[in-house]
């Protein structure tokens, strides 16, 4: 899978980076002094690195835990997110991360409790419980048998009381879950999109059908699960499809265990939609009637609300609206 590795200076000797190198023993190691030297370069072609991704192990500096943007959360009021991982083994084609970057590269930060005892200054500095999301800027658990990284965030929560943490994915990368207790306050959050966009949109991803059998094994073994919708994709059918959609997801997991539910419509920032426009000029999803909302691209007024009533409907069919939040 990783025939090149890059490693920076500072991390050259870390205990993790020795592990991570040790599962790819033919991969060619490059050193580099920082590895935005690799990541930001000009002239990086991303579609074709896209196709074979080399691996770059880092340091994050600063900026390791950040306040989620507005209208991001599931009900809290102390929202963070942060990102062990830059980029994704999948390659969604609404996936905002392709607009964001120059590189298709994956950067993994090894230094772990740094991140950790982030997370802990953030925590004693709220009256209340705070959320930590991870699975921004990457998924969280796609690459976990090489990098490890939630079975560490786990065990650091696991202490941490008033701190929960959502795990966001599309992975079917669950054994260690399954081999630990469940944690009341961690959630372990599937994103989906209907069997036909994912089959268009979502390449290399795992399908619907072994994402939610991944999502009722976890709920079966007590871990607390969540849904996510976004973002919503239009089609021809929508109503039909997304109902689709959650009549799979509801024959195989239990509506009245589901922590929570968000789903938000498609939309995008401009700069990052013109960047993915020319990276896929033929691709339908960009072709579509959208339109400008201040420094958004989405769907026209009446489109998204319709997505979004629409939705909103289907799922109070099914769970309490108490656990339902819309993402703005």
């Amino acid at each position: 899978m990783i025939s090149t590795i890059y490693i920076e200076e500072d991390v050259r000797h870390h205990h993790r980076t020795q592990e991570i190198c040790n599962r790819f023993s033919q991969a060619t190691i490059i050193p580099c002094d920082r590895y935005s030297n690799v990541f930001n370069s000009n002239s990086q072609n991303f579609r074709l690195q896209k196709k074979q991704p080399s691996l770059i192990l880092a340091k994050k500096h600063k900026g390791r835990v950040l306040s989620t943007p507005p209208g991001y959360g599931i009900g809290a009021d102390n929202n963070y997110y942060f990102s062990h991982m830059m980029n994704c083994l999948y390659d969604c084609r609404y996936c905002f991360l392709q607009g964001m970057y120059r590189s298709a590269h994956y950067v993994v930060f090894v230094n772990y409790e740094d991140f950790f005892d982030d997370i802990s200054s953030v925590t004693g500095n709220n009256q209340s419980a705070s959320w930590f999301f991870s699975g921004y800027d990457c998924d969280s658990l796609a690459m976990e048998p090489v990098t490890g990284f939630i079975e560490s965030c786990l065990n650091y929560f696991q202490d941490l009381p008033d701190a929960n943490l959502e795990v966001r994915t599309k992975s079917t990368q669950i054994r260690s879950l399954l081999n630990r207790p469940a944690m009341q306050n961690c959630v372990m959050a599937y994103s989906f999109t209907t069997e036909d966009t994912a089959q268009r949109l979502e390449h290399k991803a795992p399908s619907v059908e072994k994402r939610i059998a991944a999502l009722a094994k976890l709920q079966s073994h007590g871990w607390p699960v969540g849904l996510r919708f976004d973002p919503l994709i239009l089609s021809k059918n929508f109503e039909h499809d997304y109902k689709k959609l959650l009549d799979q997801i509801f024959s195989s997991i239990n509506p009245a265990q589901v922590h929570s539910v968000s789903y938000g419509a498609f939309r995008l920032p401009k700069p990052f939609f013109k960047k993915m426009v020319s990276l896929y000029p033929d691709e339908r999803l960009f072709a579509t009637h959208l339109s400008e909302k201040g420094s958004m691209i989405s769907y026209p007024e009446n489109t998204e609300q319709h997505c979004l009533n629409t939705m909103k409907t289907l799922l109070t069919e099914r769970v309490s609206e108490s656990v339902l939040f819309p993402c703005s």
